[in-house]
């Protein structure tokens, strides 16, 4: 049977009189036996073989560095008992303590190579295959570099920081407790899922905390988390500093503190914590204090109550409590630092002794009923790491030693020796471990030496009796895919820090709402923002958005800016005000053109009737009413009909009535050049002509409209530029030349026929028609003159409102000058409707001329 040894360095964890205290460490590592060797040695299987090197304090250990080495011994006699795994093969240890780190690399080098004075021809030849521990990060670095020439694999089960991933440096150093790196990244996942995007970070000395506050802030970078503050803290901190320390974290706005340190640092900075009242905090843990039970006073839980953190998952090991509890001295009565752990924590001396103050061991005390770190075997995290550490060596020479019919397996090489093994061989085999403990944990190494990174998300939570309970309430795992490794137990209820009962809010700047976007401030952090609303016409329907977006062209923002609507639209109806109010002008002057046709058609035999062109007059009024009627197609909402209508109608109509105008004009000029001796113009000018001239003027206007629609014709327009917030519906005019063709020709016979009643208007007659042509015709230019800068400037609506304004004003000027005087003489002065009043004025007015 092979034999192969391994050894175990051992620091203490208090008593240093180092400046700065270096937790706990140990360092395990395994020889074969010399050829030739027949027989284990002595120590090889001892279990109590632990030494101390270089100076330190007898006996001195922490009780949960024994633990630790404990649970190395009883995974390799169960190692050992197991025919399956290294069969012929039987592991053996010695632990030696290096008591600090001032003896760190001595302890190492005589791990490896042995004391001098104590070598034999048989232990010189022994050659070191692995190393296990340290349980720290810095002390870690150390025997790695150390020990990298020799090619020697170390397996630390508690050195966390991501610096060691680096293989250029420390190619040989593997892991089974996750790097720091992946807690990182679990840490910012938590923060990211509670919105904690302002955060304070109290870190300690040592490799561990100042690594990993660097990893947490670079990290943190990257998910858009700010941290308003970084303390450092360590115990020999001036009362200055520590007041400094205090007031920053006391008075910072961000309510969640990250707490990356290790416990032994924590202690003391909670105590000051504890001292000052800092509370009212969200304190989240590493992985090295967050499941550290002991840390819990009554005095504590103010500040600790309801904190949150990652930690190495649990993994119980059948037996390993019992191996741990049923620890006596009688089985290792060499070993001081069993000795010192007895008689502190019974309080007796195991030594015979005259003092009669302290009392006498037995040496069959119960462990089982006492409470300290090493008989803290519910706790299964750490020692779990270690169980996979020393199973992971023992893999590794199982592969190396596999054999075959002369070949090796998983090599395909010749079969190994345990005296033959080298240690670089050992350190290719351990890339290539993959096997599964009993609690079901799967052991394998990434191309930087570290394991799979698994955590328990864990919150601190008052039992009944005062006492603390770390409830498991979420996880992380990163060999999951992309967002499925983080994950939270819905079913399980969080208590929070600072007393609140719901998630605590930890933001510099209160999320941006709906309707606004935010606006970095480049003097402070990013994290901290003005919120600025986002500008007519744009939205942001997301909290916290970068930009606002602008709406659709038919669409408007909100009041909020939280959405886009559509713009309301605008056009002159029939509902509003105005329209009912132009509608009710456009009847009233219809009703007014029907009863003066009603009176002129009764009194049609009437001499003022007959004296003014009673064909041309009827036609007029006939006009007028199409011209008051034409006002209602501009009132509604625009269409493709209703456009091409309302603008042909309106310049027809128009043209229709000023033709007739001009027709009773023209018959007022030639009536008086007829009454002349010898003239006959009358004839030129007769009804037929009258009528020719009328179609022939409307004739015109009916051309221009029939080009108009057929070039370019009127159509609905959604006016979008006039007016942000709304569309004014219109008609586009389609041509422009049209347009104004259409206009201008009215303008054109309007003029003509104002300056040829105004040489008409002193004609002698009793009633001269031409005087209340000219008015008319003044009225009617005088509108359509104010109308085209009122047309041109008035927005929306109020543009049709003014056309509709300037038709109506027209028509009435039209009506009631020309109609209005006539209508005045038949009902209220009958006796003036005669020949002989229309033409005495005549004669008298011819009398005077005379004279």
């Amino acid at each position: 049977m092979d034999h192969v040894k391994a050894s175990i360095v051992q620091s203490p964890a208090l008593g240093d009189l180092l400046p700065y205290y270096y937790p706990a460490t140990e360092i395990a590592h395994f020889t074969s036996g010399c050829p030739g060797s027949s027989a284990p040695d002595a120590d090889l299987v001892d279990p109590g073989s632990i030494r101390a090197v270089g100076k330190c304090r007898s006996g001195q250990m922490e009780a949960r560095e024994l633990k630790y080495a404990r649970t190395l011994i009883f995974t390799l006699d169960e190692i050992n008992k197991n025919r399956e795994l290294l069969p012929n093969t039987t592991l053996g240890y010695k632990i030696f303590n290096a008591c600090g780190s001032n003896n760190l690399l001595r302890a190492a080098m005589e791990a490896v190579v042995g004391e001098k004075r104590q070598l034999t021809q048989e232990q010189s030849c022994r050659r070191v295959q692995a190393i296990i521990g340290h349980s720290s990060s810095g002390p870690s670095k150390i025997i790695n570099t150390a020990t990298n020439p020799l090619q020697i694999p170390q397996i630390s089960y508690l050195s966390t920081c991501a610096c060691l991933s680096n293989r250029l440096i420390y190619p040989t150093f593997f892991r089974t407790v996750p790097s720091d790196h992946f807690q990182v990244i679990a840490l910012v996942q938590l923060m990211k899922h509670y919105s904690w995007y302002w955060v304070g970070v109290a870190y300690s000395y040592g490799t561990y905390a100042e690594e990993g506050k660097d990893e947490f802030t670079k990290e943190a970078r990257k998910e858009g988390i700010c941290i308003e503050y970084t303390v450092y803290y360590i115990k020999k901190h001036s009362e200055s500093k520590i007041f400094e320390t205090v007031n920053t974290i006391k008075t910072s706005t961000s309510k969640v503190v990250l707490a990356f340190m290790s416990s032994s640092y924590l202690e003391s900075f909670l105590d000051i914590m504890v001292t000052n009242n800092v509370t009212g905090k969200q304190w989240i843990g590493s992985e090295s204090w967050i499941t550290k039970a002991s840390l819990a006073t009554l005095e504590r839980m103010k500040i600790l109550k309801g904190a949150i953190g990652f930690a190495i998952p649990e993994a119980p090991i059948p037996g390993l409590s019992e191996f741990l509890l049923s620890l006596k001295p009688s089985d290792s009565p060499q070993s001081p630092f069993i000795r010192t752990l007895w008689e502190h924590v019974f309080h007796c001396s195991l030594s015979v002794t005259n003092n009669s103050d302290t009392k006498q061991c037995t040496g069959t005390e119960d462990l089982r009923t006492v409470n300290n770190s090493y008989t803290d075997t519910a706790e299964s995290r750490t020692v779990n790491n270690v169980y996979k550490a020393v199973y992971a060596v023992a893999h590794a020479l199982h592969r190396l030693l596999l054999c075959d019919n002369g070949i090796n397996p998983i090599t395909k090489e010749g079969c190994l020796k345990s005296a033959n093994i080298e240690p670089w061989q050992v350190a290719k085999s351990l890339r290539k471990v993959n096997f599964t403990t009993a609690s079901g944990h799967n052991v394998y190494f990434d191309e930087n030496g570290n394991s799979v990174a698994q955590y328990d998300l864990v919150n601190w939570q008052f039992n009944n009796d005062g006492s603390v309970k770390i409830v498991n309430v979420g996880c992380y795992d990163a060999s999951l895919p992309f967002g499925q490794k983080f994950k939270m137990n819905d079913n399980v209820t969080i208590m929070w820090g600072g007393d609140h009962y719901e998630v605590p809010r930890s933001v510099c700047t209160d999320s941006c709402p709906l309707g606004s976007r935010k606006a970095i401030n480049k003097r402070r952090p990013v994290c901290c923002f003005d919120c600025i609303k986002c500008a007519d016409g744009e939205i942001s329907n997301e909290t916290d958005s970068l930009d606002c977006m602008k709406c659709p062209s038919e669409y408007w923002s909100s009041e909020n800016n939280d959405e886009c609507i559509l713009k309301p639209t605008e056009f002159l109806s029939y509902t509003e005000n105005m329209g009912s109010l132009l509608v009710l002008f456009s009847c009233i002057g219809v009703f007014l053109t029907l009863l003066i046709s009603i009176i002129f058609f009764i009194f049609k035999e009437t001499p003022i009737v007959k004296a003014n062109n009673s064909e041309l007059s009827f036609l007029l009024l006939f006009s007028l009413k199409l011209c008051f009627l034409c006002s209602l197609t501009f009132i509604g909402r625009p269409s493709e009909w209703s456009c091409m209508l309302r603008h042909t109608a309106f310049g027809i109509t128009f043209v229709l009535c000023i033709s007739c105008v001009l027709g009773k004009t023209i018959v007022v000029l030639m009536a008086f050049r007829a009454t002349l001796p010898g003239s006959n113009v009358m004839k030129w000018f007769g009804p037929l002509q009258q009528r020719l001239s009328v179609f022939a003027f409307t004739l015109v206007q009916i051309l221009i409209c029939v080009l108009w629609l057929t070039i370019s014709p009127p159509f609905p327009y959604k006016n979008m530029n006039h007016y942000k917030d709304k569309i004014i519906l219109e008609c586009d005019g389609g041509s422009g030349i049209g347009f104004w063709a259409v206009l201008g020709y009215i303008g054109l016979l309007a003029v003509l026929c104002f300056v040829l009643a105004f040489l008409a208007r002193k004609l002698p007659d009793n009633f001269n028609e031409a005087k209340f042509i000219t008015f008319s015709m003044f009225i009617f230019c005088a509108v359509w003159i104010t109308f085209i800068p009122a047309y041109v400037s008035s927005p929306g609506k109020f543009t049709v409102a003014v056309e509709i304004f300037a038709i109506l004003a027209s028509s009435f000027g039209l009506l009631l000058c020309i109609f209005i005087p006539k209508c005045y003489i038949i009902v209220l002065k009958p006796e003036l409707n005669s020949k002989k009043q229309l033409m005495g004025k005549a004669a008298l007015n011819s009398h005077q001329d005379s004279q």
